[in-house]
């Protein structure tokens, strides 16, 4: 009779357990959303709003830059953002800092924010729009970029998600970030002059790879807007698709990766100022000689003897017209997927993650189509791309972390792959890789040198 009661009171005990995890599961699961993308509602909408979006901007008689810096590194050791959790960073192995690079034509001024962070956070972007309003800074079009560093500071992410993974978010940082981009922006625009612009191309494509396919397709170019001033000091504004991931996993220095070493060493040589932008880096690695600050050193001087070595193509930008636009996005439900077919319902992805702050941001210097997205864009897009753009005489330069984030966009072939970018981070369901290489070709169809 006490094995039969034990056995009773265990079943029961089971059978409540079991009825628990299912409403759970009921509460928090649900079906990803396998309907075709190009029949949602809000495909049709956002590609009519860009039909519909104008490109404001103006003809000048000249290009005037500025440029300029300002050092970030927090007072106290952060926490290090990137790969897993790592905690605080022990030592400083290269200093954060903050670029800004602005431009004019005598009429509309742009300017690009750069940073030696993972992302730019919309929370970190919201703060920063309010701080230069508020200084009257007169900027017509400001682009956020980052290194996407791995091995770079947190405290400027909101949230539950943020809080776990993420650094957290300390006011005190943002502050800091805050106030040292005022202070470059300020001095960008208070040393701008009169320059030229060149466009420069170079192959790269032996120090990249594809993280999925052996041997698959990549993005294999660095792409350069080079400033010169009157007096000879030069800017340039580059992009790669290669992660920031050549630092070890296991590192715990903060370091802002290869693109710190690359604008050091283009710094020490024939340029007063070097921003580097992530481009295309979704589904691309950096076909590195090691995970050490030396060997990671290496890999940047690597890069910069493609850049002097293997230009493939080079042209003076010299139509003084500037144009800006903005696209909002509008998604899909949240699909953060913890199975195949199962994904969080959007209510808990909101509670973790927040806004994300889709969008697109598209910037015209004469014949150079800049196009900055909100989604970790796969580079094996670039290509169909480029091939449009210069068969309507434009240079075509793409870069990610615009101050929102939606997670990688790949090819939509690869949605059921079980790799960490398409799985755990393809935030926003099947069909997106359809959905913003459209968005990108009508762009660029739009656009005229």
């Amino acid at each position: 009779m006490i094995a039969k009661s034990i056995l009773i009171k265990t079943t029961k005990v089971l059978c409540w357990a079991f009825v628990v995890l299912v409403v759970i599961g009921l509460i928090i699961l649900t079906k990803v959303d396998r309907s075709p993308i190009q029949d949602q509602d809000f495909y049709t909408e956002t590609l009519e709003r860009l039909d519909q979006t104008p490109f404001s901007g103006s003809q000048g008689d000249a290009w005037i830059a500025g440029w300029s810096r300002s050092n970030m590194t927090p007072a106290e050791p952060a926490a290090l953002v990137g790969y897993a959790p790592r905690g605080k960073y022990e030592f400083v192995q290269d200093s954060s800092y903050v670029k800004a690079l602005t431009l004019s034509n005598g009429k509309t001024r742009i300017a690009w924010l750069n940073y030696e962070l993972l992302i730019v956070h919309p929370t970190l972007a919201a703060q920063l729009q309010s701080a230069i309003k508020e200084a009257k800074l007169p900027v017509d079009q400001v682009i956020f970029t980052a290194t996407h560093t791995h091995s770079g500071m947190g405290g400027y992410m909101p949230g539950p998600m943020g809080e776990i993974a993420f650094g957290g978010f300390d006011q005190s940082i943002v502050d800091l970030i805050v106030s040292s981009s005022l202070s470059a922006l300020q001095n960008a625009i208070a040393t701008q002059d009169t320059v030229s612009i060149t466009y420069r191309k170079s192959d790269a494509g032996d120090l990249v790879a594809n993280r999925f396919v052996k041997d698959g397709p990549t993005d294999p170019y660095v792409r350069q807007l080079i400033f010169t001033k009157k007096s000879g000091k030069k800017a340039t504004f580059l992009t790669y698709s290669a992660h920031a991931t050549t630092m070890s996993t296991k590192f715990m220095g903060l370091s802002g990766d290869y693109p710190f070493y690359l604008t050091k060493e283009l710094e020490e040589g024939d340029f007063d100022f070097a921003m580097y932008a992530a481009g295309t880096v979704g589904s691309h690695r950096p076909l590195r000689p090691g995970n050490t600050p030396e060997l990671v050193e290496l890999y940047a001087h690597q890069l910069d003897s493609a850049l002097n070595l293997r230009m493939t193509y080079f042209a003076t930008v010299k139509n003084h017209r500037i144009r800006t636009g903005y696209l909002p996005i509008t998604l899909r439900e949240p699909h953060l997927r913890v199975s195949d077919n199962l994904r969080l319902r959007p209510w808990l992805f909101n509670y973790l993650l927040g806004d994300t702050n889709a969008h697109l941001d598209i910037t015209q210097i004469g014949n150079t189509l800049m196009i900055a997205s909100s989604g970790e864009l796969s580079g094996v897009f670039y290509e169909k791309w480029e091939q449009l753009a210069q068969s309507k005489g434009l240079n075509l330069i793409v870069t990610t972390f615009n101050g929102g984030y939606i997670g990688y966009i790949t090819p939509d072939s690869l949605y059921d792959e079980n790799f960490h970018e398409v799985r755990e981070m393809n935030w926003y369901g099947p069909g997106n890789g359809q959905y913003f290489d459209e968005m990108v070709l009508k762009i660029i169809d739009k656009s005229t040198p």
